[in-house]
């Protein structure tokens, strides 16, 4: 489609009074094998010749050439890589594309440059040469250690190979996340025990934890796995991560993620506080604002297409604005996940809305122990955090 950037700088119904800092999200959507509880956009790399790196990564710098007078004059925070499986492209093709987005925008010269990574993918000194082309933080995606629920997952990975991947971050970089999921068919209380002990025995800076959901779309959403732990196993076994991560000096910052000080992800911390980011690359979303609306942005899906239409400036499938009845909940979507709360000054900023668009939801959300309001502070409760999505639903529309 043909951007309209003039309709989005013309006055509208909102009014902000100033943009909120702007992150970079880089797509790169090709795997090794698509994972089955997996809802992102991703496809399988079936060794059909060698994998068409160049090309798509002019396909990204023409992505973001075109994006530039959405953007102009913003200086960029965060850069963060993802997919798919990044670490299937080489570390030369990281460099170039890390040059280009350097050649093109302005980047904080602190960014915070995160590479998602796959133990499958791991080579020896790959991790090192990821660093030596300019990313400063590694995700690494483990899921467990337990290769039986590894093979459930559909990981193409083993437990050794997690174990080398993760010396080989913690050797390589001074700032690394470590991914992890439970609930996972077939586990036991004792099960997830060690995959944290064996997770914090390499003393992760960061861990995130995700509990398995069966998306939509999703191989297990068709053909749910048998053995999933019941709901009462399921709030143990938080309790269990709760418990031990604190124990292991990691606080929980959001809701499923634990840092120690000063490795907090800055980039999420970005999308939580509804701050803005550009996507570029195949099925990338965008949030962006402008003096008056706030506009989300989707990208061609399919890897091909989306090369096709970014070689002719169109690689924008879809753009909407956000209405203002919709921008309440988007806003406590995000801001009601992290532990320490929003401010009432943010949300205003960051919406252009009155705070009366609010109070009937901070009000039933008080009366239930929710939330706390102190000033001009909005924090979940720990029960909050427990009725997170019930939180959240008092803001729709």
């Amino acid at each position: 489609m043909n951007l309209d950037i003039q309709h989005l700088m013309r006055p509208g119904t909102l009014s902000l009074t100033g943009l909120p800092p702007l992150s970079l999200y880089v797509h790169l959507p090709w795997c090794l094998r698509k994972c089955p509880y997996c809802d992102f956009n991703s496809h399988e790399w079936k060794g059909e010749g060698d994998l068409p790196e160049r090309a798509y990564l002019q396909a990204l710098r023409q992505d973001l050439e075109a994006s530039l007078p959405l953007i102009w004059g913003r200086t960029v925070h965060t850069v963060f890589i993802g997919g798919g499986t990044p670490s299937v492209f080489s570390p030369a093709g990281i460099e170039q594309l890390l040059s280009d987005v350097r050649s093109l925008l302005r980047l904080t010269a602190s960014a915070e440059i995160t590479l998602e990574a796959n133990p499958g993918t791991f080579e020896r000194d790959r991790f090192q040469a990821y660093r030596e082309a300019g990313v400063t933080r590694l995700s690494v995606g483990v899921q467990s250690f337990h290769d039986p629920h590894l093979q459930a997952l559909g990981r193409v990975h083993s437990r050794d190979q997690a174990m080398a991947a993760l010396e080989e971050a913690r050797r390589c970089f001074p700032t690394f996340n470590l991914d992890l999921m439970y609930a996972l068919p077939g586990q036991t209380l004792s099960q997830l025990q060690d995959d944290l002990d064996t997770a914090l025995s390499f003393q992760p800076p960061h861990l995130s934890i995700y509990h398995l959901t069966m998306e939509p779309n999703t191989y297990f959403a068709k053909f749910p796995p048998t053995g999933l732990p019941d709901e009462d196993l399921a709030y143990e076994m938080l309790d269990l991560i709760t418990d031990r991560t604190q124990g292991a000096g990691l606080s929980r910052y959001e809701v499923s993620a634990f840092s120690r000080n000063g490795h907090r992800c800055q980039h999420n911390l970005n999308y939580w506080q509804f701050g803005d980011y550009l996507g570029i690359g195949a099925g990338a979303h965008s949030k962006l604002s402008f003096a008056h609306r706030v506009a989300r942005l989707v990208r061609y899906r399919d890897p091909r297409q989306y090369m096709a239409q970014a070689a002719n400036g169109q690689a924008v499938a879809q753009c909407d604005e956000v209405g203002r009845k919709d921008l309440p909940f988007e806003f406590m979507l995000n801001a009601l996940r992290l532990r320490e709360g929003f401010s009432l000054e943010d949300f205003r900023d960051r919406t252009g809305l009155p705070l009366s668009s609010l109070e009937p939801g901070l009000q039933t959300a008080l009366e239930r122990q929710w939330i706390t309001l102190e000033g001009q502070m909005v924090r979940p409760t720990t029960l909050g955090f427990d009725f997170l999505s019930e939180v959240q639903a008092l803001f729709l529309a």
